[in-house]
């Protein structure tokens, strides 16, 4: 009677794992989880079920769960590909080749040439972000804020991600190609080497990464402006610095908030070597303050009106002002507000430029940008500058006069020989020839004048 009921019991039980392993993986995994995990949860269901006399154990990760319940999940590969591409700060180095694009539009704006713009830019961040982190599974395993990313936590390859990366980066920068111009796919192929080959290495290696990383968020605005002008030209350089000189009081407030989190993935930031903060809090001061008179420059650049510089000035003082909280007492809660005043910074500079754009851009090239920047410059500085360059012109002709008191032989200037060597002239012939000097150099002035006023007329700008 004993032994019918064991049988009984056996054939019970063995039905039971059979129905259970019909049921599927994902049933099998939810159950688990329920009463609290099985540590080979990732395995079959079938096997999962015939290996059932294993003790269940609490030590099952939530990414083995999610692997048995998945299976292939569409909705979580797009979501997998979504982090890879970081996509919320591709998203953000569109809007900012966007800013660009605007910024050098004429009278219209291109909104179909744009729209392919902002396609191929983040095609170009999408592929060179993938790379950083293919490069970076061990170290982002070791860090808390990036181990659940596709990579380490094991739902992706290292050789998918390589094909993502290789398909963004080929379409996006075919794209850039295709549809705007050379220059612009040029500057993205440049910037996926620079983030991907160059910035990414030195993370590990130098505190001098973050420089070269600001470089990299430097193009992208290069990028809309050449897609949009088809060159380069000083306003370009203007937007170019802006984005330069934001990046480095944002990310190193991030880098001293993360301070903790990229030692332990073995990053070198300039916060790591600085014990009490200082030095990291003055250098974004620094850098908060040569962003300020960028509102300036691009009026006087030519592709905004005033109220832009007002408002620039305004957003400057802002970021100042967090910056010299971060550097007065360097804490964790300074830094966060540095990083929220960086976050909000930028998207309002880039809307009032949309805002105050002019659409009749004219082009300035950079020496006449110096002077009309030059010309804002307050009158006493001006004149201390005036006389500062004086004195090392007076230095230069003080030193020309005494080559010249000894006797001492110069190379002649003339081009074809070189190796001659000509003897001091009389002062009566050196005089005829500071004269002669004088008048070509006015003729040239001259010359120049009209042209310019000419180059005005052709181009509307008179």
């Amino acid at each position: 009677m004993a032994y019918s009921s064991q049988r009984y019991v056996k054939q019970l039980i063995t039905q039971l794992k059979w129905q259970l392993a019909k049921v599927g993986a994902d049933s099998v995994a939810g159950a688990a989880s329920e009463v609290g995990g099985i540590r080979h949860c990732g395995l079959l269901g079938k096997r999962l079920i015939w290996t059932s006399r294993t003790p269940l154990s609490s030590s099952v990760t939530r990414a083995d769960v999610d692997r048995v319940q998945a299976g292939f999940n569409f909705r979580r590969l797009i979501n997998d590909y979504k982090q890879l591409s970081k996509f919320k700060l591709s998203s953000l180095v569109v809007l900012t080749a966007s800013a660009g694009f605007v910024a050098a539009s004429g009278d219209t704006i291109d909104y179909e040439k744009l729209a392919w713009t902002c396609l191929g830019t983040f095609g170009a961040a999408a592929c060179a972000n993938t790379l950083n982190q293919v490069y970076e599974v061990a170290n982002d395993r070791l860090m808390s804020r990036t181990r659940n990313r596709p990579l380490p936590a094991g739902r992706l390859g290292r050789l998918h991600a390589l094909a993502f990366a290789l398909a963004c980066g080929t379409a996006g920068l075919w794209v850039l190609y295709d549809k705007t111009n050379a220059t612009t796919a040029a500057l993205g192929a440049a910037n996926i080497l620079l983030y991907a080959a160059i910035y990414t290495p030195l993370k590990q290696v130098t505190i001098a990464n973050t420089w070269v990383g600001a470089v990299v968020g430097a193009i992208p605005p290069l990028m809309g402006w050449a897609s949009a002008a088809g060159q380069l030209d000083a306003g370009a350089a203007v937007l170019a610095a802006a984005l330069f000189f934001w990046q480095m009081p944002h990310f190193l407030a991030l880098a001293w908030l993360c301070k903790a989190d990229y030692m332990a993935g073995g990053f070198r930031m300039l916060s790591m070597v600085d014990a009490t903060g200082r030095r990291t809090a003055f250098t974004a001061l620094r850098h908060s303050l040569y962003i300020a008179p960028v509102g300036l420059l691009a009026v006087q650049a030519g592709f905004a009106s005033e109220p832009f510089a007002w408002e620039a000035a305004g957003l400057a003082l802002y970021l100042v002002y967090g910056s010299t909280q971060f550097a007065r007492q360097p804490s964790q809660a300074s830094a966060r507000k540095l990083f929220k005043s960086s976050l909000l910074y930028l998207p309002l500079l880039l809307a009032g430029l949309a805002a105050h754009r002019l659409p009749n851009r004219h082009d300035v090239d950079l020496q006449l940008l110096g002077k009309r920047t030059l010309d804002c410059v307050p009158l006493g500085l001006r004149a201390q500058l005036g006389r500062a360059c004086g004195a090392v012109e007076e230095a230069a002709v003080q030193l020309s006069d005494t080559l010249v008191a000894n006797n001492i032989k110069c190379p002649s200037k003339a081009y074809g020989d070189s190796e001659e060597l000509h003897t001091t002239p009389h002062p009566q012939q050196q005089q005829q020839h500071q004269e002669d000097e004088q008048e070509d150099e006015q003729e040239d002035e001259d010359e120049l004048k009209p042209t310019l006023w000419e180059d005005m007329a052709k181009s509307g700008r008179a």
